[in-house]
């Protein structure tokens, strides 16, 4: 019997929902925050009929959507195979469909909160985007670490569809020979490095709500799969 095979022969229902609760409790606490702190002036420019403020409350609730459909894609095909028996060998890839729009919206609706915001962040521009593009240039070099030694099928959660993917070795190379969570940990600098970038107090609060958001999806959800897949 495979490691997955045994896992799912052996899990409730209670394993699924694990941290879930935890999980909609904070970030529900995190979004309210995160928009009591938008700023929205009265002469704001818009894009698409939306102002920055806006674009913002889009950006927030994206982020919820895609790590809630997350939680529950990696529970209900870690305990109940349901990708892998709905759609068999392309399980993987239909997965991939679903989560990676959901995960390139989140620059994307970045940029646009800080292209139409106009409320600055300090109005010392010229250190603001020296540290906007060094962030983004390390964002960048993590991803490339992320893509060449991880690989994007367990960037993607592979350790919950595959045993032989579970079964890869840990990556010390590139940005995870100084961090064994280059995406959350550096990846995720890259949206603070928009922000700052474009000197945009949305787009700062925004990236700040995502980069505090992906970690509560870390240990709510992802932590319990990993000691449940490798052990503790």
């Amino acid at each position: 019997m495979s490691r997955l095979e045994k896992i799912r022969e052996h899990s409730s229902w209670k394993d699924i929902i694990q941290g879930q609760i935890q999980h909609l409790a904070i970030v529900a606490l995190m979004a309210i925050g995160a928009v009591s702190l938008l700023a929205n002036p009265s002469d704001a420019s818009k894009f698409l009929f939306l102002t920055s403020y806006d674009w913002a409350i889009v950006s927030i609730g994206l982020a919820i959507l895609h790590q809630i459909i997350v939680a529950l894609g990696f529970r209900l095909q870690l305990y109940r195979n349901l990708l892998t028996r709905m759609f068999g060998e392309r399980d993987m890839h239909i997965w991939a469909a679903i989560f990676m729009p959901l995960l390139a919206a989140r620059p994307i609706s970045l940029i646009i909160i800080g292209w139409t915001d106009t409320t600055p962040i300090t109005n010392m521009r010229v250190p603001e985007m020296v540290l906007g593009i060094a962030l983004i240039a390390l964002a960048i070099w993590a991803m490339h670490s992320v893509l060449v030694y991880f690989t994007l099928q367990r960037a993607l959660g592979g350790d919950h569809f595959r045993d032989e993917i579970a079964e890869m070795p840990l990556v010390d190379q590139g940005a995870f020979k100084y961090t064994n969570n280059a995406m959350y940990g550096v990846v995720f600098l890259g949206l603070w490095g928009i922000a700052l970038a474009f000197g945009s107090w949305n787009a700062l609060v925004v990236a700040f709500f995502q980069h505090g958001y992906i970690w509560v999806h870390m240990y709510c959800t992802e932590a319990p799969d990993m000691r449940r897949i490798y052990g503790s």
